[in-house]
């Protein structure tokens, strides 16, 4: 079983920045593709954006440009940085691990509890 923690979520202006974590509670970390997802209000979850063993990332197109992904091994955390917040942004943000990255929410064997985002207009 793999516990994950995160952190870093708030409120926050359109226009601005956040930096999400998140730990996982097994090692080694660097065996692990992280993922982040969303899920606003009413909406499916949707993939934000994925950094495999290796360090290549994908990116979802709303998010291209906007974010990073990151990863330090060292530190056993996963890093999403996002900045020119949209209120469109507004979700719960999830953090995931598996064996192989994927946009398929479903291919994740482990999930954190959710980081609330809210960007205010």
């Amino acid at each position: 079983q793999v516990q994950l923690v995160e952190s870093g979520g708030g409120v926050v202006k359109a226009g601005g920045s956040l930096r999400l974590s998140c730990t996982p509670s097994r090692r080694p970390f660097s065996s692990y593709a992280m993922s982040w997802f969303r899920q606003a209000p009413g909406k499916e979850r949707e993939f934000v954006a994925a950094i495999r063993q290796n360090g290549v990332t994908d990116y979802a197109d709303f998010v291209k440009g906007r974010s990073t992904i990151s990863r330090d091994n060292a530190k056993n955390t996963a890093y999403l940085q996002m900045s020119s917040l949209k209120a469109e942004d507004t979700a719960v943000y999830y953090c995931a691990v598996g064996l192989v990255a994927s946009t398929n929410g479903n291919h994740y064997s482990y999930w954190g509890q959710g980081t609330q985002v809210t960007v205010s207009s």
